[in-house]
């Protein structure tokens, strides 16, 4: 192999790794959206994915580490699916670890800046809410409400990743794909039933 081949095979190596980098978020995104959405009967069964979706962003503020929002879509994840195979609701669970992050973000001192804990907290409070009270609504009106708090937060998201606070960009634009996604299979799923 001459140098020029070599300097070839590397850059093409090089070209299909960053091109990865560009789009894992966005592919993890969708793979995630697709095997919540496939085989779905209720659209309120979605709802503790809105309480997932404040709190990973409550978890970066009160750590006060962008990084720290993919670990707490880990935990999240695992709530929700523990709650697939048993009678665990995990809306409340989530909830209640927002208000021990909380807790430990003001006790860390992290009042200021006010787009950051301040406006982490009301965020997970109002998708809080709603995901309680989308369990609560019937079957067309809690599925509404959950399609309509993924596409907010959906621009949050957009909103995040653009600035550039609070979240890792990469965890900003996975969650932006996965609500938009979800949120469009629910109101399909809603409005054709």
């Amino acid at each position: 192999m001459t140098q020029d081949q070599a300097a070839g095979t590397s850059t093409a190596a090089a070209d299909r790794r960053s091109v990865f980098g560009r789009v894992w978020p966005a592919a993890l995104g969708v793979l995630v959206a697709a095997a919540t959405a496939i085989g779905l009967a209720d659209a309120r069964d979605v709802a503790p994915v809105l309480a997932a979706s404040g709190l990973v962003y409550l978890a970066a503020a009160a750590l006060g580490r962008p990084a720290a929002a993919w670990p707490a879509f880990g935990v999240t994840f695992v709530l929700i699916g523990v709650a697939k195979v048993t009678d665990l609701d995990p809306t409340p669970w989530m909830i209640g670890l927002a208000v021990v992050l909380a807790v430990v973000g003001l006790a860390a001192g992290r009042r200021r800046p006010a787009w950051s804990l301040p406006l982490q907290a009301a965020a997970m409070l109002v998708l809080g809410v709603a995901a309680l009270a989308a369990v609560r609504l019937d079957a067309t009106a809690g599925g509404l409400v959950v399609a309509v708090g993924l596409l907010g937060h959906a621009a949050w998201d957009a909103y995040h990743h653009r600035t550039g606070r609070v979240v890792a960009r990469s965890l900003a634009e996975f969650c932006g794909v996965l609500d938009v996604i979800l949120a469009v299979a629910l109101a399909v799923l809603v409005l054709t039933a």
